[in-house]
């Protein structure tokens, strides 16, 4: 039951996703990353399909790096959303990638920004948006309590109360989820928040 939800605040856009790998009723794994660095100031958070959704945001970043290979100068985050949603389009009357997609980025132009793009290839800029079971509980919460001006810390608190919210509400819940962060210093990691931790395996 995947979740990926985003935000922009004061200067930043937020990404958080789940990190469980699943398939039927059995989990692979629960340390999965699902938000790509795209660039220096671009996250990418995508769920769907496993296959489909490591092989198409790894195809986006190798592409976005070959711009700037060729060109010389970054994609910026419009950019790079648009070309995410052509490739979504073409392949949409071909064959189509189940993925759905939290595009976050920070441009020295116009600040931090946020799209969603899904499988069908709809884009929209917006300032906080979700995919996934736990979206319903997300949206609900950051439709409360998200603010234009918030900070860092306002806004990966709000995050704590959605994965919270998701954790105790949603059945199937995934236990552990990864929290990054773009800004005018780039994009990072910022925190995990665990509550299963993979097994270790025995060497024995």
């Amino acid at each position: 039951m995947e979740c990926v939800f985003g935000m922009v605040g004061n200067g930043f856009a937020l990404v958080v996703a789940d990190s469980s790998a699943v398939h039927s009723i059995l989990v692979h794994k629960s340390n999965e990353d699902k938000i790509m660095i795209l660039d220096s100031h671009k996250l990418m958070g995508a769920s769907g399909e496993a296959g489909d959704r490591a092989q198409f945001t790894e195809y986006v970043q190798k592409n976005v790096a070959l711009y700037q290979f060729r060109n010389g100068i970054p994609l910026t985050t419009a950019a790079a959303a648009n070309f995410t949603r052509g490739e979504l389009a073409t392949a949409l009357r071909k064959n189509p990638y189940m993925v759905n997609i939290i595009l976050a980025g920070y441009d020295k132009e116009t600040g931090p920004s946020l799209y969603y793009i899904d499988y069908i290839a709809t884009l929209h800029k917006v300032d906080k948006a979700a995919f996934g079971y736990g979206s319903y509980f997300s949206l609900a919460m950051m439709d409360r309590h998200y603010r234009k001006d918030m900070t860092v810390e306002e806004a990966v608190d709000l995050a704590d109360k959605c994965i919270m919210e998701i954790r105790s509400r949603l059945v199937v819940a995934p236990p552990n989820f990864v929290i990054k962060i773009v800004d005018k210093d780039g994009a990072r990691e910022y925190a995990w928040r665990e509550s299963v931790k993979d097994a270790p395996v025995s060497h024995s």
